[in-house]
């Protein structure tokens, strides 16, 4: 078992609750599968955050398909030893050895890294609206459990979630998705398809929206072990510019279906 223990300001924190990276025999590389969404309506937006996610409204997509987990360390250097395509700029991430588990998410890579390492694939990013029905089902989830919201049902920035860093895909049972997706919430925050645009949903087509056609910011959507459960909420709306890497941000890949 690997258990990842930080040393000065947290040591007592993590001491007292040793943050578990793996179970035996996970150290082989996890794969991941896509999993296919019906075509249909689903709730787009909420009243209840903030004011770039106002109107909710009933969108309607074509059925799609979109990796279970976020993209792994593993697979992302897959993409970098076969292509030569620049590597993730992990030199300048503090605590990096507690962060590049193979089954860990991929970090430090910019949008236009998630758009290569897609198409190398065969893939796509996914439109954000395709990402949000992923994560909120056809119920409107808020989270992607249905029960009261406990900080330690998804890696949230703090101590009860038993995260103090990125962990494994796939660690959380609460954080899956009705479609089985996991870490939709907490982890990582995920790069997506689209432009940035607050006012984007008043005007946003309700069929197969693919968000605006320019900009200078891209869509971040969920949250990740750095931010707080509050901008975990399903229908929560981040940007960045397009060049931006960081140790919290990461993605998965989608794909339309023929």
């Amino acid at each position: 078992m690997i258990q990842m223990t930080k040393p000065g300001d947290k040591t007592e924190a993590v001491a007292k609750n040793p943050i578990t990276v793996n179970e035996p025999g996970s150290d082989v590389p996890l794969k991941n599968p896509m999993i296919l969404i019906p075509a249909g309506e689903f709730v787009m937006g909420s009243d209840d955050g903030g004011v770039d996610e106002v109107p909710p409204r009933a969108v309607y997509l074509d059925a799609f398909e979109i990796q279970q987990y976020e993209v792994s360390q593993h697979q992302y250097d897959e993409f970098v030893a076969s292509t030569g395509h620049r590597e993730p700029l992990n030199r300048y991430v503090k605590d990096i050895h507690f962060l590049n588990h193979v089954n860990q998410p991929a970090i430090y890579v910019s949008w236009l890294d998630a758009y290569e390492y897609c198409k190398w694939q065969g893939f796509r990013l996914p439109t954000e609206a395709e990402w949000e029905k992923a994560a909120r089902g056809t119920q409107g989830l808020v989270w992607p459990w249905t029960e009261r919201f406990e900080p330690s049902f998804a890696n949230f920035q703090g101590e009860s979630d038993r995260g103090v860093f990125t962990m494994v895909v796939g660690s959380y049972e609460k954080d899956k998705s009705p479609y089985g997706l996991y870490d939709m919430a907490g982890n990582v925050q995920e790069w997506v398809q689209d432009w940035y645009d607050s006012e984007y949903y008043q005007t946003a087509p309700i069929r197969n929206p693919l968000g605006p056609e320019r900009g200078e910011e891209k869509v971040l959507r969920g949250s990740s072990w750095r931010d707080s459960l509050y901008s975990g909420r399903l229908s929560g709306r981040l940007k960045m510019i397009p060049g931006y890497r960081y140790e919290a941000v990461g993605f998965r890949c989608a794909k339309s279906r023929e």
